[in-house]
């Protein structure tokens, strides 16, 4: 079992992680985060754990997060945050991706080339490269570890793919994707399509309900009306269906068609 952590970087109230109109990098980097793990828990043979905090009120400390990964027993950490140069609007533009200073290993390596293909391929940015650097979580971290910056919030170029939240999902399948691909991760199988309904045109007679209980009556030109059902009342089978292995009864009382499931107490006069 593979084990993949992903971190979302900051939160909304850290101070200065914002674009120069005040938007938060944490909704960038949640989009981005939420995609990869929707994607990789399409696969088979991996858990995935989250380690700043999914509503972005709390900045978990950077200690904590690696604490987290750390005593879960993770194999791999990729922490996903956008970029900043200057904090004023200018045309630098890119994707690039970090590993620990004086790391070197194949597999972290390897892994963050992973991720920073994927990174590449989604945002449809420059490629800025694989670069090394002095992180926390990737310094102290016990697992092969990588932090990506998608893009840059104070670029005019940029900023139009951090906008477009079907770019930064894009951005986040791709990574699981890659990633995947790197351990040669299968698909889990496709769950089996649902029987279409059977109608059973042999059901014949009337019933008469027991009980009072709600139902949804359609009139004939089919406007939605909500009804109650009362004791006593008598309705005529107009036919069934077989709706998940459960029997729905279509009974018809005047000008009111009706679905009662088989389970509701009645009986046949």
């Amino acid at each position: 079992m593979v084990k993949i952590v992903f971190d979302g970087g900051h939160s909304l109230g850290t101070p200065g992680k914002e674009t120069p109109d005040k938007e938060k990098e944490w909704s960038f980097n949640n989009e981005i985060v939420k995609a990869a793990i929707k994607e990789m828990n399409t696969y088979t043979g991996v858990q995935v754990k989250r380690t700043d905090d999914p509503t972005g009120k709390r900045d978990v400390p950077l200690g904590e997060r690696v604490r987290i990964a750390n005593d879960w027993g993770a194999d791999y950490f990729c922490s996903i945050h956008n970029n900043a140069f200057e904090g004023k609007w200018g045309t630098h533009t890119g994707t690039e991706t970090y590993t620990q200073t004086g790391v070197n290993s194949k597999d972290t390596l390897d892994f963050a080339k992973a991720v920073h293909r994927g990174m590449v391929r989604g945002m449809g940015l420059k490629d800025r490269g694989m670069k090394k650097n002095n992180y926390q979580v990737t310094r102290e971290t016990k697992m092969a570890a990588c932090l990506t910056e998608g893009a840059y919030m104070d670029s005019s170029i940029d900023i139009k793919k951090l906008r477009d939240k079907k770019v930064l999902q894009n951005a986040g399948k791709q990574i699981a994707i890659e990633i995947a691909k790197y351990k040669k991760l299968k698909k889990k199988a496709a769950p089996k399509p649902k029987p279409a309904p059977k109608e059973d045109k042999n059901v014949q007679g009337t019933i008469k309900v027991l009980v009072n209980d709600l139902a949804y009556y359609n009139k004939p030109d089919w406007d939605a009306k909500a009804g109650r059902v009362n004791k006593g009342e008598v309705f005529t089978v107009v036919g069934s269906l077989t709706v998940d292995g459960s029997k729905m009864y279509m009974l018809k009382s005047g000008t009111y068609i009706t679905a009662w499931h088989e389970y509701v107490k009645f009986t046949k006069k």
